[in-house]
């Protein structure tokens, strides 16, 4: 495994399981299989409402709780429920996360990011990180955070490569984690000659030549997937190295185009939802 340090002196594996869209059933065998095959690292989110499941395929998965990087997210409507750290822990199974989140700029999220930083003091939570605070929304918590988030999860691919934000992050040691890594499954993306061309040359697939371009590029992933082959292919990347002239051409198909664009009205409607969590 590769690691990414933070600026709290801790290490994040490089590559990790995203569990976004996927239901509790899935979630708990994608789990407990990537954790068999050497994932380090789980990603999951009060919103994606399979918490529960992913603890279960955390105790079935057979590797010790210290040797796993665990990271969720506190959602905009919990972000004034004082219990919801607690909350969180308790549909997990665990004592502490290992990077716990707020997950969008979204009502009082200054009261999320205190509960961050409150659970950070306490070890509930090892690393504290935002979702989706780009621009002004990073500019805003920067003038009032207590402890400075050690990750930042964002759309990125090599269509956008978020270079602005990169280069705010750069200035406080902010890592980014990516979501969307593949392009939220678009064709154009996954079907450019480039990667074609050089899974040939490295005896990779498309996806697996993308997602080592994030690693290179100093970000951690969390490409999801309900297939084990799948899972095992998005770990495999670490088997090799792209060239620095590789790199080079693939920074070239740089569009500086997104596929999720988030409105005023769709934060407020983050706001207002709750999620309907699993039971035991």
């Amino acid at each position: 495994m590769e690691y990414i340090t933070m600026n709290n002196g801790g290490k994040c594996p490089a590559v990790g399981l995203g569990t976004f869209m996927i239901a509790p059933s899935d979630a708990e065998n994608s789990v407990r299989e990537a954790l068999k095959m050497g994932y380090e690292c789980i990603d999951t989110a009060n919103a994606y409402v399979n918490e529960r499941a992913v603890g279960r395929g955390i105790k079935s998965g057979g590797v010790s709780r210290e040797k796993i990087f665990l990271s969720t997210k506190l959602w905009a409507s919990e972000y004034e429920n004082e219990n919801a750290v607690e909350a969180t822990l308790e549909r997990l199974g665990v004592d502490y996360v290992d990077l716990l989140y707020i997950h969008q700029p979204a009502g009082n999220w200054l009261a999320g990011y205190r509960q961050l930083e409150k659970a950070y003091r306490e070890g509930k939570a090892r690393a504290i990180g935002v979702s989706n605070f780009e621009g002004k929304y990073l500019d805003e918590l920067a003038a009032q955070w207590e402890v400075v988030p050690q990750f930042m999860q964002a759309e990125a691919h090599p269509y956008y490569t978020q270079e602005e934000l990169r280069r705010t992050l750069d200035k406080y040691g902010i890592k980014l984690m990516s979501w969307y890594p593949l392009g939220h499954g678009d064709k154009a993306l996954l079907a450019e000659p480039l990667f074609a061309e050089m899974g040939k040359k490295y005896g990779k697939t498309p996806a697996q030549i993308i997602l080592r371009w994030h690693t290179q590029m100093g970000f951690a992933v969390i490409p999801g997937s309900k297939s084990v082959e799948h899972i095992r292919d998005n770990l495999d990347i670490l088997s090799f190295r792209l060239s620095d002239g590789d790199m080079a051409e693939i920074a070239k198909l740089n569009k500086g185009v997104r596929y999720y664009y988030r409105t005023d009205e769709a934060l407020a409607g983050f706001a207002a939802w709750q999620p309907e969590y699993e039971k035991d």
